[in-house]
Order: C-alpha cells, then sequence, then structure tokens
C-alpha cells in the first residue's frame, strides 16, 4: 500500500468504482475476456476520471487558501465541468478557459453538454482559439485575478500534474484490491490517453505495487511516440513523489491508430465503438475519450493482439454529457444503419 496521507486531499469521488464483466462484447468478439472500471460512476457531474485528481488538486488548492480555481480544456471539455463542480463543493469560484480545437462544429456545439453545465455550476468562461499554449493562458487569467485581490489557483489541463496523477495512483491500487478480491487475474487495462495524467498515474501506481498489470493507451490526439515520452515524463514525476523507482519506458504503452482527423473529431470506430457498448452492454461512452479508446480495444482485440485467455479490463473515463453536442453526427450514423437495414 502506498502512503498518501501526506498530501492535501478533499472527499469528492465514489469509490472504489464498479469492476464488471462485460459478457455480451466478450461473447460477441469471441476474444479474451473483457471488464470495464467504470470510472464514469466516480460521482461527481455526472462523474468521470478528473474527480480522482480534483482530489488532490482541490485538496492542495484549499491548503493555498486559493478563493478561485483557473483550469483550461478544449471546448467540451470533461475537466473544466468536473472542476467547476469540484469548485462548488468546496466554495471556490471557478474560471475556465476553452480552446476551440474542433474546427466547424457548429454554434451549438458551445452552448451544449459540457458547456452548458459549466454554466449551471456557475463557472466564468472564456474562449480561445486553437494552437495557443493554454496552461500559459490560465496562468496569464490567474494573474489577473491576483491583480484584483483574488486568489487563484492553476489547473492545468486534464489535471495533469504530479499532483493530480496521485488520484490515478489510488487507482492503481484500488484495480489491483478488486482483481484480487474477484479471483480475476487482469493482465490488460485499455484506456483512452490525452492530457496524460490518467495513463501515468496508474503507471506509476501499478509500477511502485510490483503489479503486473499492463496498461495500454490509445492516443486521442497525438502520435505514439510524442505520447509515450509525455506520458513516461510525467510518470517519471509522479514516481519521484511517492518515492518509488525510476519507470523504465517500455512500461508506457501507446496505439495512435484511432485518432482519426484529430481532437474531437470522432472517427467511423469511434461511432461503431459508442453504438456497440450503448446497445450490447448499455454503456454511454464519449466521441472525444472512451469513444476512442473503446474503438482502440476493439481494434487489438480483433487484431489479435491479445492473448485468448487475457483478461482485459478497459478503464471507463466518463464524458457522457458531451454525447449532446455531437447529437448530429452520432443521429447521421444511426440513420445510415437504420437505411441498411430497410429493405428495399
Amino acid at each position: 500500500m502506498i502512503d498518501l496521507s501526506r498530501f492535501s486531499r478533499v472527499n469528492l469521488c465514489h469509490q472504489p468504482t464498479p469492476l464488471e464483466p462485460m459478457t455480451r462484447i466478450t461473447d460477441l468478439l469471441e476474444g479474451p475476456e473483457i471488464w470495464i472500471k467504470r470510472d464514469d460512476c466516480t460521482g461527481l457531474a455526472t462523474g468521470g476520471n478528473k474527480t480522482r485528481k480534483l482530489e488532490f488538486l482541490i485538496g492542495e488548492a484549499l491548503s493555498r487558501n486559493a478563493d478561485v480555481v483557473v483550469t483550461q480544456g478544449a471546448v467540451q471539455s470533461n475537466h473544466v465541468r468536473q472542476t467547476a463542480a469540484a469548485a462548488c463543493r468546496h466554495g471556490l469560484d471557478c474560471h475556465g478557459l476553452l480552446e476551440r480545437r474542433v474546427a466547424d462544429a457548429g454554434p451549438a456545439y458551445e452552448r451544449t453538454g459540457n458547456v452548458f453545465l459549466n454554466q449551471v455550476f456557475g463557472a466564468t468562461l472564456e474562449f480561445r482559439p486553437a494552437g495557443l499554449d493554454m496552461n500559459g493562458e490560465a496562468q496569464i487569467a490567474a494573474d489577473k485575478l491576483s491583480a484584483q485581490g483574488r486568489k487563484p489557483y492553476v489547473i492545468p489541463g486534464g489535471g495533469s500534474n504530479e499532483i493530480g496523477a496521485l488520484g490515478y495512483v489510488v487507482c492503481a491500487q484500488e484495480l489491483e484490491a478488486q482483481s484480487r478480491d474477484a479471483g480475476k487475474k487482469i493482465d490488460w487495462l485499455v484506456m483512452a490517453t490525452g492530457s496524460t495524467g490518467t495513463q501515468a498515474g496508474l503507471v506509476a501506481g501499478l509500477h511502485a505495487i510490483g503489479s503486473t498489470i499492463r496498461v495500454m493507451g490509445i492516443s486521442v490526439r497525438q502520435d505514439t511516440d510524442t505520447q509515450v515520452k509525455a506520458v513516461h515524463a510525467l510518470a517519471e514525476k509522479v514516481a519521484a513523489k511517492i518515492g518509488t523507482t525510476s519507470i523504465p519506458v517500455s512500461k508506457v504503452m501507446v496505439e495512435d491508430g484511432y485518432v482519426g482527423q484529430g481532437y474531437g473529431v470522432p472517427a467511423e470506430s469511434t461511432l461503431e465503438a459508442i453504438i456497440l457498448a450503448a446497445r450490447m452492454d448499455g454503456i454511454l461512452l464519449d466521441p472525444v475519450y472512451s469513444g476512442k479508446g473503446f474503438a482502440g480495444l476493439l481494434g487489438l482485440v480483433r487484431s489479435d493482439f491479445f492473448a485468448p485467455d487475457d483478461t482485459v479490463a478497459f478503464l471507463h473515463t466518463g464524458g457522457s454529457a458531451a454525447l449532446f453536442a455531437y447529437e448530429e453526427t452520432i443521429d447521421e450514423t444511426m440513420t445510415g444503419e437504420s437505411a441498411e437495414k430497410t429493405p428495399a
């Protein structure tokens, strides 16, 4: 057990989150046994993986006597939504910067889904064009608030630093314990990887406890080499923070074949994964992260990447609120599907 008691922390998360078998998907694919780790059920503001990180980040903000948190993400950021809710829970204001990463998304994209929920939680929002140093923009916004007499605390995009990633050191221990208690050895954990904090925390946590679970990240934005370097760099910082040994880069695995046209743009494989998970196991995935992550899992199974007797868990990082911002795209897929089934 890794002792994290020396770190400031608040209680935001329903944990442990369930670890459940996906029996119908397993039967359909005729491959390894597939389970799902339900971090969409963390409980805060429709759930998601950022809640685990925010336990430590909000704890740190409060320890510094902050009165406002400043963070950033894409327009339909799950992280900004959960940060806004966590701030409400602890009497803090939240200021979010939203980057317009998805071109030609349409006006509704900036009003519905996570954007709407940010406003319900009372967050103040600013939009930015694509391509800026968004963490730098968040610091500039924080400096302006400081000049007004406020006490801001800056949370990086995705909550992905060595403090936020501690939430997934916790999850690593939780998953290992659930695997042991269920008498079910988990061989692989597959997950969407973006801002790196979730994968880095898991890799560092599993490494620290000597687990044999291997983590495969499905990139939602960057090529494999870039993402591996970014995840490994953060995992090393996490390892140093929790006092464990250096992590071999070979423990960081990333597959970039499911990015499609870019961040926030669902590929055909993403849409297939969303509809398949919904109709086979009643699971709602999102078009930005978990949809691409699950598409990667499906592709790896179909290409015989896993051994037939492996047990593969999928980390559901949440994000179903963003489905409403992609309603037209998903509806087109379902309409085309219905047309194919209609007799001529």
